[in-house]
């Protein structure tokens, strides 16, 4: 199977028919062999009931459903777990990523070998404020972050060749940062592609303000992991033993000044040094502590579920 196309959703019963119609009639017309995933996470509309007609009619339609809204990531995760084509694509539902930019991207995966292509929606139909200004500092951001030179991270149309989405991991919030992720798992040759937006046709967005704050947190997490995520020691043992030399030589210090110095000064425990040296020293035996569990957290983790899937088709 060449393509296969990844639908994460929630609440878009109105765009589902059209957007099936619009992927079906270009791929088919491209000569493609594909399959449409859609997961559903979690809708409270009628959502489900449009894919299930879907499915009814057409043999290369699956569908995910979970039992609740656990989020984009994870509906991600299960899509791509399900995935069997050489490509896959990963589309929005809500008809502002248009299909018919696949098959360049599928030419830019297979002719050009690039690992993941990404969409950039150089021209956006949101709110200035809203939307796009944040985006914009989100993604500078993320570019000094990260050292990716990509436009648009959270764009919904990508592309991806398929042992890029067998190996990397979504969770959490983490999908804004896949192609982090990819460079982080050792797949270097990430490309962007300019992309066609379209206004939003029904509805409204599914995310409010909130989601930038989280941006911004998930990126400190993925600069985190992706530097330090293997070896915590490394960071947390390296600051510790720089804090514990640190009040090593204020005690130290201070030793030295009632020895020889100053003899009939102060008492140790009256100098604020003292109280420096104290809490320097206990912070960096902290720090190293924590180091060390972060290490045997990594040697005895194990995998747990982050969702629950309803229903198949």
């Amino acid at each position: 199977m060449q393509i296969s196309v990844v639908i994460p959703l929630l609440n878009e019963e109105e765009s589902l028919n059209e957007l099936h119609h619009w992927i079906s009639e270009t791929l088919d017309s491209n000569g493609f062999s594909y399959e449409i995933i859609f997961v559903d996470d979690g809708s409270t509309d009628g959502s489900w009931e449009v894919i299930s007609t879907l499915s009814r009619k057409r043999n290369n339609i699956k569908a995910i459903r979970f039992n609740r809204n656990f989020g984009k990531s994870q509906a991600l995760h299960a899509g791509f777990k399900a995935a069997e084509g050489d490509v896959i694509i990963t589309m929005d539902a809500d008809l502002q990523d248009n299909p018919e930019e696949i098959p360049e991207l599928y030419k830019m995966i297979t002719e050009q070998n690039y690992d993941l292509v990404s969409g950039w929606k150089k021209k956006r139909y949101d709110s200035v404020i809203a939307k796009n200004l944040p985006s914009k500092l989100f993604n500078a951001a993320a570019r000094k972050t990260s050292g990716l030179k990509l436009h648009d991270f959270n764009c919904g149309l990508k592309a991806y060749k398929n042992e890029v989405i067998k190996t990397v991991d979504v969770y959490g919030e983490m999908h804004r940062y896949i192609p982090v992720l990819a460079k982080n798992a050792g797949f270097s040759n990430i490309g962007e592609k300019v992309v066609q937006h379209q206004a939003r046709k029904y509805g409204e967005t599914k995310f409010g303000m909130e989601r930038f704050l989280n941006g911004f947190l998930d990126l400190l997490t993925i600069w985190f992991l992706g530097s330090f995520g293997k070896r915590p020691m490394h960071l947390f043992g390296a600051l510790g033993v720089v804090m514990f030399i640190v009040g090593f030589g204020f005690a130290a210090y201070l030793g030295i000044d009632k020895l020889f110095l100053n003899k009939a000064g102060r008492l140790i425990t009256q100098r604020p040094q003292f109280y420096i040296s104290l809490v320097s020293m206990l912070i960096g035996i902290q720090l190293f502590i924590a180091g060390f569990i972060g290490e045997l957290i990594l040697r005895t983790k194990r995998e747990k579920q982050r969702y629950h899937i309803k229903e198949t088709l």
